[in-house]
């Protein structure tokens, strides 16, 4: 499939576009000229709209020249005394222009500096604090606030807080900021509650979240879609496109960023039928052309596997930005084209594209599943060439990929390194001690991780009960799996069940693994039965294993696994005819065993090989280099004989 030309083609053309210029009128063509004629001559609403547009334009250097010229001339600007109702506005202005811009320091010297604040300051300065990451700050001036009792909360206070509860995840302060917006009766306003219900969700509480959202009078665009991508972004896919159904049913029309949650909701519940109505309706309304809409349409349809739909998204697409292109990555490496989305990143290096995070870290994805080191590397220098390598999601690939190429050193210097680890940082490096079978390195990482205050997830206990399973401490993992749901609230896959009958199975304990099967919440799956098998045939229990064999055959009818796997067990115990039977029993059914892939990495260029290959373009080299052994090896072998 050669599609890598097209799509590099096509990102040429729209990433390496310019940015459009301002051209709209702008008050900071004119203030050069007003200045010429005397500075008294500028009017408050002159000066207050060159301060907004200073701080829409992120112009600093204007803006502390406004800031200057105020300064000097204190007959038309005296802020010394009380200050008139006008110049807290400006002063207002000022605050906002340097938040905006990012220079927090002189924002605080303008606020220090007013003699009296009214609750703008307030807001334009905690706001300030809280967009920069500021947050201590930030919760410390409302504090302040609270404290000075020369200004009420408003609406546009509350929100802002609200609004940061939930960036960090804070459920607690959010609680505390709920009682607030009771005690000063702002629970009917509407940009309050839609702050509300979007923190809650933010913060993982789904049920307060929807509980707010009933609760409101009155109901926008922006409050159903809060609810419906809160839902989605919380793994509840389903609950998330009833609701999405029951706004049709309302007389509020949904914009593009409530269709964007309701594609969210068709990919994580895998309903290919869902989204493909919903596209149906984005081209009736005609906002396909909209960048995020083709995104996350192309990321849907890569989840579902629908390659083709993909690139015919991507091939009419109007603009497309560094997301677009990561999708693409994404699901040329998920769907089993990996060379492709190897082919397609080095041709957007070499065409001089903005690499970003994402991109990186989608192309280590795909070097994960391809086993290549040495492009691997290459990925790795790249990212600390263009100052990706601090970016979390890098660091957490580069653990991943080392990890998976055999090289858990590296995995570690990598996350040794890493300035800021978050849940999947952990993981991943738990998960590399647990592949590589270092089962107690694993279990000290995760005390490490939870004296570091790191909240584990569903993914830090699949990787714990693999390693326990490696290193045979079958009490340990079972408590584990008990304090998952008991003490963290995870309610167990059956990726976590299955880990636990491997660690039963490798232990000896196979009557106890089918015991725990029998016992289990859900109805056991293609995986259950083959992790039971597996372990059969690590103990040669041909009556166990034949049960389990049969058991996976009902699920999976087309599998070779359980005829394969049967027969590698019997040839252990030196049982050929159970063997030949099993093997002709497999034939019969018309069950087609999985031919087995080789690879080697040559110049950093991965070579597939099956049996017998003839598809290789360079086949017919191997086979003369083969034949060339083969004659060396009988020319040793008859030498060897007359010896003898």
């Amino acid at each position: 499939m050669n599609t890598a030309k097209c799509v590099i083609y096509k990102l040429g053309c729209s990433l390496r576009s310019p940015i459009s210029p301002w051209r709209c009128f702008s008050w900071l063509q004119v203030f050069p000229r007003i200045c010429m004629r005397g500075f008294s001559s500028v009017r408050d609403l002159e000066l207050i709209g060159g301060l907004s547009s200073c701080a829409e334009q992120r112009n600093l250097r204007m803006g502390s020249s406004l800031h200057t010229s105020i300064i000097k001339n204190p007959p038309f600007f005296d802020f010394q005394d009380v200050l008139r109702p006008t110049d807290v506005v400006i002063y207002n202005c000022l605050i906002h222009m340097y938040c905006e811009c990012g220079d927090l320091n002189d924002a605080c010297k303008v606020f220090d500096d007013m003699s009296n604040r009214d609750i703008v300051s307030w807001n334009s300065m905690i706001s300030g604090f809280l967009r920069h990451g500021e947050i201590q700050k930030g919760f410390h001036l409302f504090k302040g606030l609270l404290l000075s009792g020369s200004c009420q909360l408003d609406n546009a206070t509350l929100t802002v807080m609200l609004s940061m509860c939930g960036e960090v995840g804070e459920i607690n302060t959010l609680k505390m900021m709920h009682g607030f917006v009771i005690c000063y009766g702002y629970k009917e306003e509407m940009t309050v509650g839609n702050a509300l219900t979007n923190s809650y969700f933010k913060c993982r509480a789904c049920e307060s979240g929807m509980l707010i959202f009933y609760e409101m009078v009155k109901r926008n665009v922006v409050t159903w879609t809060a609810a419906i991508s809160g839902l989605a972004q919380n793994g509840r896919h389903s609950q998330s496109l009833k609701l999405f159904v029951e706004m049709q049913q309302s007389t509020i029309t949904p914009n593009y960023l409530t269709y964007l949650g309701a594609i969210s909701a068709c990919s994580g519940l895998q309903g290919i039928q869902e989204g493909a109505q919903l596209h149906g309706v984005v081209l009736k309304l005609g906002i396909q052309s909209d960048m995020f809409i083709e995104s996350s349409l192309m990321d849907m349809y890569s989840k579902f596997g629908c390659l083709e739909e993909v690139l015919r998204i991507f091939e009419f697409a109007e603009k497309l930005d560094e997301v677009s292109a990561t999708v693409v990555l994404v699901c040329f490496a998920q769907n089993g084209f990996e060379e492709e989305a190897v082919q397609m990143f080095m041709k957007m290096v070499k065409e001089g594209l903005d690499i970003d995070p994402s991109m990186v870290s989608a192309i280590l994805g795909a070097l994960c599943l391809g086993a290549s080191h040495g492009l691997g590397t290459q990925t790795h220098c790249l990212s600390l060439k263009r100052g990706l390598d601090c970016n979390i999601y890098v660091g957490n690939g580069l653990i991943n990929m080392y990890s998976k190429c055999g090289k858990l050193e590296e995995s570690i210097k990598v996350f040794n390194c890493m300035p800021f680890k978050n849940q999947v940082s952990w993981n991943s490096i738990i998960a590399a001690f647990a592949r590589h079978g270092h089962g107690m390195e694993a279990l000290e990482l995760y005390e490490q991780m939870r004296s570091e205050g790191v909240e584990p997830t569903d993914v830090t206990f699949v990787s714990l009960l693999h390693a326990c399973s490696h290193v045979g401490l079958v009490h340990k993992g079972m408590k584990f799996l008990e304090l998952m749901e008991r003490t963290h609230g995870i309610q167990p896959r059956m990726e976590h069940y299955a880990c636990v009958i491997d660690m039963l199975g490798r232990a000896g304990l196979l009557k106890e693994a089918n015991e725990f099967i029998e016992q289990l919440p859900l109805k056991p799956d293609a995986l259950i039965w083959q992790v039971l098998l597996g372990t059969c045939g690590i103990h040669g229990d041909t009556d166990m294993g034949q049960y389990a064999a049969n058991q996976l055959a009902l699920v999976e009818p087309d599998s070779p696994v359980p005829f394969v796997s049967m027969a590698n067990i019997y040839s252990s115990k030196g049982r050929w005819s159970e063997r030949a039977r099993t093997l002709k029993r497999m034939k019969e059914k018309g069950v087609m065993k999985e031919i087995g892939v080789s690879w080697i990495e040559i110049e950093q260029k991965i070579h597939k090989f099956v049996v017998a290959d003839e598809m290789h373009p360079q086949g017919d080299d191997v086979y003369g280099a083969l034949f060339h052994l083969f004659g060396h090896m009988t020319d040793e072998d008859d030498t060897l004989s007359q010896l003898l």
